[in-house]
C-alpha cells in the first residue's frame, strides 16, 4: 500500500538513475563542513587532492583562501591557489624566507653557471688564439725557409716581414697573451 502525507499527496518517487552520490571537495572535507553545490573551493581542490588544501589552510587559513578566491575572476583563480600552494609549501619548508629563499638560490646557480660560461668562452678564445699562432708560427717557419731559398736562387729584394701576415707575433706577445687568458 503506497504511503501518504497527511495533506493526501504521495511522496516523490525516485529513480535509482536520479540520486547523485556527491563527494565533498578536498577543502570541505578537511574543514568538516558540508560541501554544497556551488562552493567556491571545490574547482580548485577536488576530492583527491587533501594535502593540497591542507598546505594552503595551513599557511594561509581557510577564510582568507575563500576571501581571495571570491575577489578574483574565475579565469584568474587557478593561477591564485596554484600561486598559493606553491608558496604554502615553500613557506613550510623555510618558514623564514619561503619562495623568496628558493628564488634567491636558483638566482645564485643563474650567475654561477652565467660566470663558469664566461670562463669557458675565454678558455675557448685563449685555446683559439694559441691554435692560431702555432699555425703562424709553423706557416711563418715554413715561409721563412722557402723565402731564403727563393731569395738564393732568385735573388729577390722582398723582406720576410712585408710577406708574412704573423710576422707581428713574437715570443714576448706570445707571454703577453698568456698572463692575460690566464
Amino acid at each position: 500500500m503506497a504511503s501518504s502525507y497527511y495533506d493526501g499527496s504521495k511522496p516523490p518517487q525516485h529513480s535509482t538513475t536520479d540520486v547523485v552520490i556527491a563527494t565533498p571537495c578536498a577543502a570541505c572535507k578537511i574543514l568538516r563542513r558540508r560541501c554544497v553545490e556551488n562552493c567556491i573551493l571545490a574547482p580548485h581542490f577536488p576530492p583527491s587532492e587533501p594535502l593540497k588544501f591542507t598546505m594552503a589552510h595551513r599557511v594561509f587559513g581557510a577564510s582568507n583562501i575563500i576571501k581571495l578566491l571570491q575577489e578574483l575572476q574565475e579565469s584568474e583563480r587557478a593561477d591564485a591557489v596554484s600561486s598559493m600552494v606553491y608558496e604554502a609549501n615553500a613557506r613550510i619548508i623555510d618558514p623564514v624566507y619561503g619562495s623568496v629563499g628558493t628564488i634567491f638560490q636558483l638566482q645564485n646557480q643563474v650567475n654561477e653557471l652565467q660566470a663558469q660560461l664566461a670562463k669557458a668562452k675565454a678558455e675557448i678564445f685563449n685555446m683559439k688564439c694559441q691554435h692560431a699562432t702555432m699555425v703562424c708560427t709553423s706557416r711563418s717557419s715554413q715561409t721563412l725557409s722557402q723565402q731564403i731559398s727563393d731569395e738564393f736562387i732568385h735573388g729577390s729584394d722582398e723582406s720576410f716581414e712585408s710577406s708574412n701576415p704573423c710576422a707581428y707575433l713574437d715570443n714576448d706577445q706570445e707571454s703577453f697573451w698568456e698572463i692575460i687568458w690566464a
